[in-house]
């Protein structure tokens, strides 16, 4: 399928748009102003895994260490804002940001994915509102302070989840980061009881965190798609 791109301004933030075809899925993440190539790669690779029409919809955040905290966390940024701000990103997406894509491709399904933080995000804002089909969660920062608590008392309201993490990851010596394997593991038996072990599942890819982060995400986004592919 050819891949066509374009870029927008959508309520003041900077939008990329990469379309496959007529599209049958909405797949929405953050991203970051130097990321355009990484973008145009991650595309082409969902293109090659899955035989499904899509829109990718990239939208910029300023600092992803705040922009994507759902609440403080002085282990990630001790800025004064960070774990403020995930609330207006979350406000941008439903209220400004998701209105428009879907005045230009109708009510299809939104996928909403992303890497690290972003994948975080991600996950909370699926337990935040039923906007979301699915969650594509590549390498998810749930080591955060209290995600696993918050995540056992407030489930995800998409149908399918993606989990995937690096073999590496769990394997430092940062103490707080070093849980994420544990915490990982937490979350995927979480969805497991909340949506179904055939709504969700955990990939454990090689490499650290820093290992074929596009690939990834490719791969997150093309198994949650395919799930909502008619032919």
């Amino acid at each position: 399928m050819p891949l066509s791109c374009r870029e927008s301004i959508i309520g003041g933030m900077t939008c990329r748009f990469f379309e496959s075809g007529l599209p049958s899925v909405i797949l929405l993440q953050p991203s970051a102003r130097h990321e355009t190539a990484t973008l145009q790669a991650e595309a082409a690779q969902i293109v090659a895994l899955a035989p499904v029409p899509f829109v990718l919809v990239a939208f910029d955040v300023d600092d992803w260490m705040v922009d994507l905290l759902p609440w403080p966390d002085r282990n990630i940024s001790r800025h004064e804002e960070a774990g403020k701000r995930g609330q207006a990103t979350l406000e941008y997406v439903l209220l400004t940001l998701l209105p428009e894509v879907r005045t230009l491709y109708g009510p299809l399904p939104v996928i909403f994915g992303g890497y690290s933080l972003g994948g975080l995000f991600a996950l909370w804002a699926s337990s935040q509102t039923d906007s979301f089909a699915g969650v594509a969660a590549a390498s998810p920062s749930v080591w955060i302070e209290g995600w696993i608590p918050y995540a056992d008392t407030h489930p995800v309201l998409a149908s399918s989840v993606y989990l995937s993490l690096g073999k590496e990851e769990e394997h430092v010596k940062n103490r707080a980061i070093k849980k994420v394997g544990g915490c990982l593991r937490s979350q995927y038996e979480l969805l497991k009881s909340q949506l179904g072990a055939e709504h969700c599942t955990l990939v454990w890819e090689d490499g650290n965190h820093f290992t074929d982060n596009d690939g990834r995400l490719a791969r997150a986004f093309a198994w949650v798609s395919k799930r909502f592919f008619r032919h």
